[in-house]
């Protein structure tokens, strides 16, 4: 990697450290979802924290935020790896922000912003396997897991050259899922909408 891709890479994870779920509840008064629901500072606890509008537009923020720094990336002439790195980096903010003693929410939003630019195929091919998923179970961990897992090969379907450090960002996601997949094997796991109206 050169120098400067290192540079915009950090920059990439400074970005991704912004947590909207964290800023948007105190700017609403509502409660840290840090400390609230599943603890996890993103959109589906926002969701059950203040509603739709306030959880889509967390969603929206960690989207673009994974997006644009890679967006930019196409522009600035950075290789197809450096790209990847710029993804990775995002995410890491995301799941790990200095900005909040290092715990972030579980990146799904954000690496899907990061990933989409690669090609609209593998998008399209993301959002496709989570609904799948997510209508036939109800789990939003499980939906997430899959689409992370499935991920690479669609983008070594549609761009095989950037196969490599997509693949590193799906293997975060799965990790950062860990305790869903733990309680998914157990039965132990709620449901989407079963957790939001509690």
């Amino acid at each position: 990697m050169s120098l400067f891709a290192l540079f915009y890479m950090l920059f990439a994870y400074l970005l991704g450290s912004i947590s909207s779920a964290i800023l948007i509840c105190r700017l609403k008064g509502l409660p840290d979802p840090r400390e609230t629901g599943s603890h996890n500072p993103g959109a589906t606890n926002v969701l059950r924290l203040g509603g739709r509008w306030v959880a889509l537009a967390v969603l929206i923020f960690d989207i673009l935020k994974g997006m644009l720094p890679v967006w930019a990336g196409y522009y600035l002439g950075l290789t197809h790896f450096e790209l990847g790195m710029v993804a990775l980096g995002t995410c890491l903010g995301h799941i790990f922000p200095i900005y909040f003693k290092f715990k972030g929410g579980k990146g799904v939003a954000t690496a899907f912003g990061a990933i989409a630019p690669i090609a609209w195929g593998v998008a399209g091919s993301m959002i496709g396997t989570w609904l799948i998923v997510f209508l036939i179970s109800g789990y939003s961990s499980l939906s997430a897991v899959v689409a992370a897992l499935l991920t690479p090969f669609y983008v070594w379907w549609f761009k095989p050259e950037y196969t490599f450090p997509v693949a590193l960002v799906c293997c975060l996601l799965v990790y950062r899922h860990h305790a869903n997949i733990q309680r998914l094997w157990r039965g132990q796991e709620d449901k989407m909408w079963s957790k939001f109206k509690k």
